[in-house]
């Protein structure tokens, strides 16, 4: 049984951010399977940069996506992108460093970030995509 599921809830309705956003939860899903099977440092950290590059670069896509499309409450969207990056690196560097780090912690701050900011945030932008039929051909 995954740690995290992907289910209609989580649908922005924009198909391109809809694929990105499952790849994260897939990443989630992967960093709690490797802490579940004990792989040891190297395993789980790789794992959690892997989902640190990838999170940077969808949030890149992301804001470059809503930019195309004059979404109205971008720069409010790039701050809380901003604020989750620096929570997770700072996660990753105490974890480097090898301070105790809870893996319980960090897989449920980052489920919950992700839930909480996709069913929050990112839903704002999707209707106003959908709504004003703007989605562009830059996607």
């Amino acid at each position: 049984m995954s740690f995290m599921s992907w289910s209609d809830s989580l649908s922005v309705k924009v198909d391109a951010m809809d694929g990105q956003h499952k790849k994260l939860i897939n990443l989630i899903n992967q960093l709690h399977d490797a802490m579940k099977a004990g792989q040891g440092k190297e395993k789980i950290g790789s794992v959690l940069e892997s989902l640190i590059t990838y999170t940077k670069q969808h949030f890149s896509y992301e804001e470059n996506y809503l930019k195309n499309n004059n979404y109205p409450g971008l720069a409010q969207h790039i701050k809380l992108h901003q604020a989750l990056v620096k929570q997770v690196e700072d996660l990753n560097t105490k974890f480097t460093a090898g301070e105790p780090v809870s893996t319980t912690q960090v897989l449920d701050f980052l489920r919950g970030w992700l839930v909480n900011h996709i069913q929050k945030e990112d839903m704002k932008y999707g209707e106003y995509i959908t709504s004003n039929n703007t989605e562009s051909a830059t996607a």
